[in-house]
């Protein structure tokens, strides 16, 4: 069989072509934002993943340390337990389950390691630094402190 094929008719089969071409290249133009949106999306995905697990760690040492301060609290309200509390000029700093590690975590606050602890005249903001003893009062449900002075250091420490 033979074709004759006229000049108006291989125009139309190259624009015919030319046209899949461009739709092609435009197929694959979009493919390929396509992909690189997929990448974007899975990397923002894989932040956002680890965002949470590192969220959800958090959250997990929250609750145990909660736990941990509730039993801690639960042992503290025993009628007659004492809290050391340091002061400075009246303003607490710092709380300690016992004497001993008071005295071994002042220096931490500045307070001198050979500081004398000396009472308070009238009131706890007029000594610098003041290490005083709260005990646990059931009757009002809370610790009470007085204007004395803490019992000697233990070991010659602070």
């Amino acid at each position: 069989m033979i074709r004759i094929v006229t000049r108006k008719r291989l125009a139309l089969l190259e624009a015919g072509a030319h046209a899949a071409f461009e739709r092609a290249r435009r197929a694959t133009d979009r493919a390929e934002r396509a992909e690189a949106t997929t990448d974007e999306v899975g990397a923002l995905l894989s932040h956002a993943v680890q965002e949470a697990s590192a969220a959800e760690q958090r959250v997990l040492l929250g609750q145990i340390e909660l736990r941990r301060l509730r039993e801690e609290l639960a042992t503290a309200r025993e009628a007659g337990r004492a809290v050391f509390v340091l002061l400075h000029f009246g303003t607490p700093v710092m709380v300690y389950r016992s004497r001993a590690a008071a005295c071994a975590d002042t220096a931490t606050h500045g307070v001198r390691a050979d500081a004398e602890w000396a009472p308070a005249k009238r009131f706890w903001a007029d000594a610098e630094w003041l290490l005083t003893v709260f005990t646990y009062d059931a009757a009002s449900r809370g610790f009470r402190g007085w204007l004395e002075l803490v019992p000697e250091p233990v070991g010659g420490a602070a």
